[in-house]
């Protein structure tokens, strides 16, 4: 009997119907025991958002400043488990404040320590330098990535951002509009994604996870886009000096914050996208290299 340990969270259900549908497999085999942990947070985030709610939380989203969560149940925290099924989603280009809490927890050490762990994000679109983040505390904490799974909305950057504003101030899925495609990871993704659950089966029961990732894959678990890669690290750069400068000044955070928020909306539709072709004009070369470089690294483990 091999034993799997499903790990979330999620506010509007869209994780948990990514990790139902990729556990699925594993549940109806006789062999694989799954049990599952929903992370809780001790002070819960609104949804439907508001929208001095959703941009407040940034300066900790990104600093991944920890909050209180509720502890596992003891027959989870006193079990052996095979492989660890890590979901989480991103906010503000990190792991969002509960999977950091988690991760940042006295939990998580003896729940991933020693244990192969497969990541899976239900994100937007930009999940890249989140993963990093996500992998730097699975590390810490003693765990072995052993592969990524990335689902994502499948529409344009600037249509995407729209469509999921509208999901998360509204709470619920739907056409923004009338007019946009549906928010998030589309439904036919989502229980298709059942194929990665099943792929997964005969490496844990091998108990070797060496090829994993390369057969995921080529099975469609993570999609490579430089133009979104180049997108997030820029963020992140502009993002730690925003989060920063509003954590320093906490008299000022009102006013700081709803400056970022008018900085946001100018960076995705007017600054990145220009940036991005300025660079890419001007060093083809190194952007070659870059290119190169960054899906080698994130199309792996």
């Amino acid at each position: 009997m091999k034993n799997v340990l499903v790990i979330y969270f999620s506010q509007s259900g869209q994780l948990q119907e990514i990790a139902q549908s990729i556990c699925g497999p594993m549940l109806a085999d006789p062999e694989i025991n799954v049990d599952v942990y929903e992370i809780k947070m001790v002070h819960s985030f609104p949804f439907p958002w508001t929208g001095s709610a959703f941009f407040n939380t940034f300066p900790e989203t990104f600093q991944q400043i920890p909050e209180e969560i509720h502890p596992p149940s003891p027959s989870v925290m006193e079990k052996e488990y095979d492989l660890v099924l890590f979901h989480y989603q991103v906010w503000y280009l990190s792991p969002s404040i509960p999977i950091n809490s988690f991760l940042k927890s006295r939990y998580a050490m003896p729940l991933l320590k020693g244990r192969s762990i497969i990541t899976v994000s239900g994100t937007r679109n930009m999940w890249a330098k989140a993963q990093d983040k996500v992998k730097t505390l699975i590390v810490s904490n003693g765990g072995v990535l052993v592969g990524n799974i990335a689902l994502t909305d499948r529409h344009p950057n600037l249509i995407s951002v729209i469509t999921i504003v509208d999901w998360l101030f509204s709470g619920v899925k739907k056409k923004a509009f009338g007019v946009f495609p549906m928010p998030g990871v589309s439904e036919e993704e989502i229980k298709s994604s059942a194929k990665f659950g099943r792929i997964i089966i005969p490496y844990l029961k091998n108990g070797n996870f060496e090829k994993l990732q390369n057969e995921l894959v080529e099975n469609g678990a993570v999609k490579f886009s430089f133009f979104l890669v180049s997108m997030d690290q820029k963020g992140n750069r502009m993002f730690d000096i925003w989060s920063k400068l509003i954590l320093r000044n906490p008299k000022k955070r009102k006013a700081l914050v709803t400056m970022f928020k008018y900085y946001v909306i100018l960076a995705l539709y007017v600054l990145s996208p220009i940036v991005f072709v300025i660079e890419l004009i001007l060093y083809p070369a190194l952007y070659f290299i870059k290119i190169k470089k960054d899906r080698a690294h994130y199309l792996g483990v």
